[in-house]
């Protein structure tokens, strides 16, 4: 199932992102104010943070987001990206104003074919084992990917040889992102 929001509900979301980061980095309680009912509803999510050239500085989220509702969530995975991702540093009070927030909701995940995935339609969750690496829909958009290039890069962000998605052990599932940024 797609989930549908509103502008509202998007600029909602990305309001709380944004205050919850700005929040911490002050050493203040954040400020939310109300929400409404639509974004009480329990999926995944992804915060990306970006700088002011537009490159990667932060991204983390949440594969089903079943203990959380998508307000309770943005601010979560906000947090997470700015200081938890261990590709990047902490993110300064000074780099607030410079960063841009995108925010992914995931619908359910399928198994899918290799033949099934559709670049920059779909996001991927490579499977083997105990490794296991997901790529946003976007991603391959972002990067001129083609299906062959997008499986290859997820069984390497699942720690697997690239080639691995050809392999019958390996599982992938396809989803797809409701996509929105500041």
């Amino acid at each position: 199932m797609d989930l549908v929001l509103s502008g509202e509900g998007k600029k909602a979301l990305l309001r709380t992102a944004r205050e919850t980061l700005e929040a911490k980095l002050e050493g203040r309680s954040p400020q939310y104010g109300e929400h409404s009912p639509e974004l009480e509803v329990f999926c995944g999510m992804f915060v990306t943070l970006r700088d002011a050239g537009g490159g990667l500085r932060g991204c983390i989220g949440n594969l089903t987001g079943r203990d959380k509702a998508l307000y309770e969530l943005a601010a979560e995975m906000a947090l997470a990206s700015a200081f938890e991702d261990p590709r990047f540093p902490p993110v300064r009070k000074n780099e607030m104003k410079h960063l841009s927030i995108e925010i992914s909701i995931l619908s359910g995940f399928e198994e899918a074919a290799p033949e099934e995935v559709i670049p920059g339609k779909h996001g991927i969750l490579i499977r083997r084992g105990y490794n296991s690496g997901l790529l946003l829909p976007q991603v391959a958009t972002e990067q001129g990917w083609d299906r062959v290039q997008f499986l290859s890069h997820g069984c390497r962000k699942a720690g697997l040889p690239p080639e691995s998605w050809r392999q019958k052990e390996t599982s992938i599932s396809i989803f797809t992102a409701l996509v929105f940024h500041e």
